[in-house]
């Protein structure tokens, strides 16, 4: 059944672009949610509430639709995943937000498409071509320069954060798109959750409040929204467009997240969107195109 997914993987598949960017509009609200949500709850007991939640979903998704467990070959992979996505972004970002506001965290976005690609010849053994990495680095830097012109403040503590968040991530990306052409998208994540459950409810026990009355409104949608929506719905769309449309081709739709994020605020929050914006999203929509082009 998922094993037609690896049948049909290739950098051109249309279908793996739009999946990937469906899970790139997902993920665009995850750091917003998560710096609201830090600013009443702890980022340690956060990220483990987050994956409980997630992994308690994915547990009885895996139950009601009777899926076979993982081979001992895939066990290893899984762990991978977890300690990538499940674990170490969340958490990573959860304490770097802290320290650095979401519009900052801009710039360490800029690199996540490059280390994605980096380890999706690593670890998926994909071989992109010289043009590709040109396309990927112009993007790169046209985020980082973006945001830098943005005139934040500066954070080691953040800053270092952010770059280890953005290591651990690119490497679980790559991981769980190379596994999803063995097991299929939401198994892969959902797995990774499971795995990673007996772990999470215990460090959410030991790590709760004394009290849940000092969380606001906001913050109790920035947790649902980064349980469901970012550690388990985005991931579907985001394994299945990346084993469909290459690991190192359809990650640089992440150059994109940044710019989606600050057009949502835009629309629903009034925000003011300047030319540098537009002209910089253009570059972007460019170098992604280019990218897409010159993957294989």
């Amino acid at each position: 059944m998922v094993n037609a997914v690896a049948h049909k993987a290739g950098p051109g598949s249309l279908s793996g672009w739009l999946n990937g960017l469906l899970g790139v509009i997902i993920f665009s609200g995850s750091l917003p949610a998560t710096r609201v949500a830090v600013l009443n709850i702890d980022p340690f007991f956060l990220t483990f509430l987050r994956a409980s939640i997630a992994g308690l979903v994915a547990a009885g998704l895996i139950a009601g639709f009777r899926e076979k467990r993982p081979h001992r070959s895939q066990v290893v992979p899984l762990v991978i995943v977890a300690l990538g996505v499940v674990v170490g972004f969340p958490l990573l970002t959860a304490l770097a937000l802290q320290h650095v506001t979401s519009a900052q965290s801009i710039v360490f976005l800029g690199l996540l498409p490059l280390t994605t690609a980096i380890f999706g010849v690593l670890r998926g053994g994909e071989r992109p071509r010289l043009a590709f990495w040109i396309f990927s680095g112009v993007g790169s830097l046209l985020v980082a320069s973006f945001a830098l012109s943005q005139n934040a403040s500066a954070s080691l503590a953040g800053d270092l954060l952010m770059f280890a968040a953005i290591i651990v991530c690119g490497l679980g990306y790559a991981e769980g798109a190379k596994l999803t052409r063995e097991l299929g998208g939401w198994q892969v994540i959902s797995w990774a959750l499971i795995i990673s459950l007996p772990f999470m409810l215990i460090a959410s026990f030991i790590t709760r409040p004394e009290s849940f009355s000092t969380f606001s409104t906001s913050a109790w949608v920035a947790l649902g929204y980064v349980s469901l929506f970012s550690m388990l719905i985005g991931f579907i769309f985001w394994y299945k467009g990346l084993a469909l449309g290459g690991i190192a081709a359809v990650g640089q739709l992440q150059l994109l997240q940044p710019f989606i994020g600050l057009g949502l605020s835009a629309t629903l929050l009034h925000e003011t969107v300047d030319p540098l914006m537009l002209a910089s999203t253009l570059g972007v929509i460019l170098c992604v195109a280019g990218s897409r082009r010159f993957a294989r």
